[in-house]
């Protein structure tokens, strides 16, 4: 049923969402479904005590075979770890001698110039995809925000707020007072310009808490173009678990209801009726009947639409009794 739909139209939701199921499904990959298992680690990872051992071994093998390739090779892949393994292996030279360090320090360290053990990523990953993966998070970072500032604001909190505010200052109708049996339910809403998500909705329950259905109210149209959205109608429905169909009218502005464009437009959602001040609008389902009342009603002034046209604020009560 329209009236009773989820919102998820909210980009700035779905962004959130899509990133919370992305680290998710991820995290399950990650550790669950194929983990990482680590395999032919770089010097650079290994305990101090054995990179000693393997700088040892590398001047060793190069006293033995003078292959400077394979030895530059060796000596970089220890990355920033490198120096201080030196330092030690000359405190400990242990089966090399002091000679064959020189050597090494002379023949494999010294030709390298600039290039330190520091220029190789102690991981082995080439410092070019580095560059690209953050030059690819960037790029998406501005696209993602380039799309979210086109689509414009979504919806003003403040005015969400302060329609809540509102809400709770509003005075509920007495209806024993008026010789009338109490409701089983009775809510208070309030819309207020720049709440473009508005869509309030109510669940029915009998004294017993059994659940008989549900009511609600939504943004039905919106008048002329623009942030924030001109709402000229609301729906007001009302679901009855007994029955076999949501009923719906249409609360409309002024303008709006004696437009015959709008007023035939709208009527395909619900019976049209005028937007008025403590006029109740009365839905009926097998078991369940609604009086919607408007407690407060201003309209907004735009020069570019007629008088009328569209709401500041609304103020309604919804009060249902069993039938």
């Amino acid at each position: 049923m329209e009236s009773m739909r989820t919102r998820f139209g909210n980009p700035v939701v779905s962004v959130v969402a899509g990133i919370a199921i992305g680290l998710l499904l991820g995290l399950v990959w990650a550790y669950v479904v194929a983990p990482v298992e680590w395999s032919d680690a770089a010097p650079s990872h290994l305990r101090e005590d054995l990179q000693t051992d393997y700088l040892r071994m590398t001047i060793d093998s190069f006293a033995r075979t003078n292959d400077v390739t394979t030895a530059q090779r060796r000596w970089l892949e220890m990355g920033p770890t490198g120096p201080a393994a030196l330092q030690a292996l000359e405190s400990n030279p242990g089966n090399v001698t002091i000679v064959e360090i020189e050597f090494f320090r002379a023949a494999v360290i010294a030709p390298l110039g600039a290039a330190e053990p520091g220029d190789v990523d102690p991981g082995g990953t080439p410092i070019w995809l580095w560059v690209l993966c953050v030059g690819v998070l960037v790029l998406g970072l501005v696209i993602l925000l380039t799309y979210l500032f086109r689509r414009g604001p979504v919806a003003d909190t403040s005015a969400a707020m302060h329609a809540q505010e509102a809400t709770r200052q509003a005075e509920r109708t007495d209806y024993v007072s008026m010789g009338e049996s109490p409701p089983i339910s009775q809510f208070m809403t309030t819309y207020m310009l720049g709440d473009d998500l508005f869509d309030d909705s109510f669940s029915v329950d009998s004294a017993a808490g059994e659940f008989l259905g549900e009511c609600g109210v939504g943004i039905a149209e919106t008048a002329g173009p623009g942030e924030p959205k001109r709402v000229n109608a609301f729906e007001v429905w009302l679901f009855d678990k007994n029955d076999i169909q949501t009923i719906t009218k249409v609360v409309m502005s002024e303008s709006a209801y004696h437009d015959v464009t709008t007023h035939d437009r709208l009527s395909a959602k619900g019976d049209p009726v005028l937007a008025e001040v403590d006029r109740p609008v009365i839905l009926e389902t097998a078991k369940l009947r609604l009086s919607a009342r408007i407690v407060d009603l201003m309209y907004g002034d735009d020069p570019m639409l007629p008088e009328n046209s569209y709401f500041n604020q609304v103020t309604l009560e919804l009060a249902i009794w069993a039938k």
